[in-house]
C-alpha cells in the first residue's frame, strides 16, 4: 500500500475509534477491566459484610479465626490483543469483511487502554505468531498498531489459535487482560487445554468475528466455494435441502462447542456480525463484566 494512502486510512480509523473510546467507552472499559487489576497486599481480620470469596484459607486454618485477604488496584494494566491474520478473515458479505471489523475493534480497544494509562501489545497469528508487538503506552505506539492492522501482510494463511494462546502464556510474565479476536474456525482439540492454562494466568476474553453468510448456505444452485486458508475449491450444489440443511447444522454444533469451551475455560465471550454495530456488543460485555 502506498504512503499516503495507508496514512489516510490509519487516520480515518484513528478518528473515529479514539472518538468512540472517549465517548463511549471509557467508563465501561474502566469498570470492566480496571478492577481486575488486583494485587495482594496483606490479610486482617474477617469482618461481617466481607466477600467470603476474599478469605485466606491457609491463614484462617493456621489461627483458627477467619482472615481475609486485602487487595490494592494496581495503577496500570496490560492489555493484549490477540489478532487473527489468517486467510479466512478476507471474508465478507456485507458492508465489512471480518478485517475490517477486527481493526476497528482492536483500535477501540487500544485507545481505551491507552486513556486509562494501561499498556497495550499485540500478537499477530496465522498458523504460527506472524509479529509480536511488546506493551507499551503512548499514541504513536497506538498508531504504529492501527498501521500494523491495516497493512500487515502474513507470511502464511492458516490458523492456529492454541499456539497464540500458549505463546502469551509463555512470553507475557505480568498478568495482563488479552482480547483473542478471531473467526475460531479453528477446531484444535488442544485449545481448551491452552485457554484454561492462560486463563488462570491472565484475563483471557474471546471476541469472535463472524459473518452471517457462514451461517448457512443460499439457494443458488451450483456454487464455487474457495477455502481462504488452504486454497483448496469445491463445487457445491446449494439447492440441495439436504446439503443445506448439513451446513446449518455444522454451524449449530461449531457454535454450541465454542459456547461450552469458553464456559469451561471461565472465560468472557460475545460474538459479533460484521453486519451489526460491535458498539453495542462491545458494550454488553463491558456491562456483563462490571457486574461481576
Amino acid at each position: 500500500m502506498e504512503t499516503t494512502d495507508l496514512l489516510k486510512k490509519v487516520r480515518k480509523i484513528e478518528i473515529k475509534t479514539r472518538g468512540l473510546s472517549r465517548n463511549i467507552f471509557a467508563g465501561e472499559y474502566h469498570s470492566a477491566f480496571k478492577g481486575r487489576g488486583m494485587a495482594f497486599s496483606e490479610v486482617r481480620e474477617y469482618q461481617f459484610g466481607d466477600d467470603i470469596r476474599n478469605i485466606d484459607w491457609n491463614v484462617t486454618a493456621r489461627y483458627n479465626h477467619p482472615y481475609i485477604k486485602v487487595f490494592e488496584e494496581e495503577r496500570e494494566l496490560t492489555v493484549m490483543l490477540l489478532i487473527d491474520v489468517s486467510g479466512s478473515r478476507e471474508f465478507g458479505t456485507f458492508e465489512k469483511l471480518k478485517k475490517n471489523v477486527i481493526t476497528e475493534l482492536s483500535a477501540v480497544l487500544s485507545f481505551s487502554a491507552i486513556q486509562n494509562n494501561d499498556k497495550i501489545g499485540v500478537i499477530f497469528f496465522s498458523d504460527k505468531i506472524e509479529k509480536f508487538i511488546p506493551p507499551k503506552k503512548g499514541k504513536s505506539h497506538i498508531l504504529r498498531i492501527i498501521r500494523e492492522l491495516i497493512d500487515f501482510q502474513p507470511e502464511d494463511r492458516g490458523t492456529d489459535i492454541t499456539e497464540a494462546i500458549r505463546y502469551l502464556t509463555n512470553a507475557i510474565k505480568k498478568r495482563c487482560t488479552a482480547f483473542v479476536i478471531s473467526d475460531f474456525m479453528d477446531e484444535n482439540a488442544e485449545l481448551e487445554m491452552a485457554l484454561s492454562i492462560a486463563n488462570n494466568k491472565h484475563d483471557v476474553v474471546a471476541l469472535k468475528i463472524f459473518d452471517e453468510r457462514e451461517t448457512e448456505l443460499p439457494s443458488i444452485g451450483m456454487i464455487k466455494l474457495k477455502d481462504a486458508e488452504t486454497g483448496h475449491y469445491v463445487w457445491v450444489d446449494s439447492s440441495s435441502r439436504r446439503t443445506r440443511n448439513m451446513y446449518s447444522d455444522w454451524w449449530r454444533k461449531h457454535t454450541a462447542r465454542l459456547d461450552v469451551m469458553f464456559k469451561k475455560c471461565g472465560v468472557d465471550y460475545v460474538a459479533i456480525d460484521t453486519n451489526e454495530d460491535y458498539v453495542k456488543s462491545l458494550m454488553t460485555l463491558f456491562r456483563k463484566r462490571a457486574l461481576k
